[in-house]
């Protein structure tokens, strides 16, 4: 990887992982149940995957910049196997399988809500 490549996953981590933090600490959504913010920053994270994948950038630096950079701080699936692990430890493990299907569920349906979104704008 030459500097250049080097340069735009460090500025795309910085982005993503600061994002991740502002969400994470700052971000209280009560839609009729409380919702985890490390799972709110994985649906994010889904969606913002889905419209990258439509759009395709054919330029590795905006690849580097947003794929490898800022979405790879910006998603927490190591969070979320922590999350499980706690649960199972917890001997909660109907809750680890709700948690995990939530989480799976609605991170696929959030990625397939950003490639629709972006391809009826597209159109």
């Amino acid at each position: 990887m030459d500097l250049d490549s080097t340069v735009y996953v460090l500025v795309g981590s910085s982005l993503g992982l600061t994002f991740r933090l502002l969400v994470k600490n700052n971000l209280k959504i009560k839609i009729g149940f409380y919702i985890n913010n490390v799972s709110l920053v994985n649906f994010l994270a889904s969606f913002f995957l889905g419209i990258f994948v439509v759009l395709n950038p054919i330029n590795k630096n905006i690849f580097l910049l947003f794929y490898v950079g800022f979405l790879g701080c910006f998603s927490t699936f190591s969070s979320f196997i922590y999350q499980l692990f706690i649960l199972f430890q917890r001997k909660q493990f109907l809750r680890l399988l709700m948690h995990y299907v939530e989480v799976i569920v609605i991170s696929f349906s959030c990625f397939y809500l950003g490639c629709y979104v972006t391809q009826v704008f597209q159109k």
